[in-house]
């Protein structure tokens, strides 16, 4: 008998024990925040966000859509390419490559105001980034109303600098020579027609923005010895018929751990550990608290515009101003286009 009670309370107890690891990890799981809904955007917001680059040549839209899933490293590589200005050519792609960024962001370096552009609206380029990995057709499509609404206009056509084709309902931009590239400057808010609303505290960037209607183009930039690098210009485009970004003549997939992909993953929270340069990293820049009202996306604790500008500045003295409906930043390119 007691034996058999000896048995009894010993294999309840392991019983017991057996069952604490279920029940804490259900108590843990329990206490998990549920990651938010990822509230799908508009047309016309979609149309908002793609309107200062929807008439960029293709291979340039590409990058960018790429590039904004990365914000982080949007940061780091406008800061990094201003720490090394002295670096040229060859020197400066071989540079480049070395660094850990992904490929658009690599690529970007060759455009040093459209990546310093993301920079000085961070936000925008993180609700940017936060649209296309959730809604990447959307995206796609609104790139394609936006170019047909310039056309319309009668500001979208080919001249020296590009080359516009028309290929059924779609529109495609390609640079009219091979081997330079001229990013337009316009007014995200006035070029397509009836006004969009702009992005509020939109920050023009000089060399980028002209205050007229219509468009207007500054230096090319010599793809040169960035033509030769596996993530330069050649490897990047849009896939129309798929509504997608192509790289290497396949589909781009974003790793990004910044950017809610409701298919993959929930790591906001991851957002500024582990990163040089925030929350106490190389470059000592640490993100400022919540603002309200904001939209979705990596940078959602930050207001468009005022505290944006200021965290991206870095302590380096602004050009131009927020876009007020009156006051765009105008002038060349910055970093020397051209031949680098």
């Amino acid at each position: 008998m007691f034996i058999r009670q000896t048995l009894a309370i010993i294999l309840s107890e392991s019983l017991l024990m057996a069952s604490l690891p279920g029940a804490v990890s259900a108590q843990t799981d329990a206490t998990q925040p549920a990651p938010p809904p990822v509230v799908e955007q508009t047309p016309d917001q979609l149309q908002q966000l793609v309107a200062p680059i929807a008439l960029y040549p293709d291979e340039l839209v590409a990058e960018v859509l790429a590039a904004a899933t990365y914000p982080t490293q949007v940061v780091e590589a406008d800061r990094w390419l201003q720490d090394h200005k002295s670096l040229q050519g060859q020197q400066l792609a071989n540079e480049v490559d070395k660094q850990s960024w992904d490929s658009s962001i690599k690529a970007l370096t060759e455009f040093p105001s459209v990546l310093a552009n993301m920079d000085k609206n961070l936000s925008w380029t993180s609700s940017l980034g936060d649209a296309y990995v959730n809604q990447q057709q959307d995206v796609m499509n609104a790139v394609q109303v936006m170019r047909q609404r310039a056309d319309k206009t009668g500001n979208l056509k080919s001249n020296s600098q590009q080359k516009v084709q028309k290929q059924g309902s779609t529109i495609v931009i390609e640079p009219a020579a091979p081997d330079v590239v001229y990013v337009p400057m316009y007014d995200p808010w006035l070029v397509y027609g009836p006004p969009v609303v702009a992005w509020p505290g939109w920050y023009a960037y000089p060399g980028l923005y002209v205050a007229t209607p219509g468009i207007s183009f500054g230096i090319g930039f010599g793809l040169g010895f960035f033509g030769g690098v596996g993530w330069g210009w050649h490897h990047w485009g849009c896939d129309w018929g798929h509504r997608t970004v192509i790289v290497n003549h396949t589909t781009y997939i974003s790793h990004s751990t910044t950017i809610v992909n409701r298919n993959n993953f929930y790591n906001r929270n991851n957002f500024y550990h582990g990163r040089a340069g925030f929350g106490g990293g190389a470059h000592g820049f640490a993100p400022r608290g919540p603002v309200p009202g904001t939209r979705s996306g990596a940078f959602s604790g930050f207001n468009h515009g005022g505290v944006t500008r200021g965290f991206s500045s870095g302590g380096r003295a602004s050009i131009g101003g927020s876009h007020g409906g009156g006051f765009h930043g105008g002038g060349g390119f910055r970093g020397g286009g051209g031949h680098r």
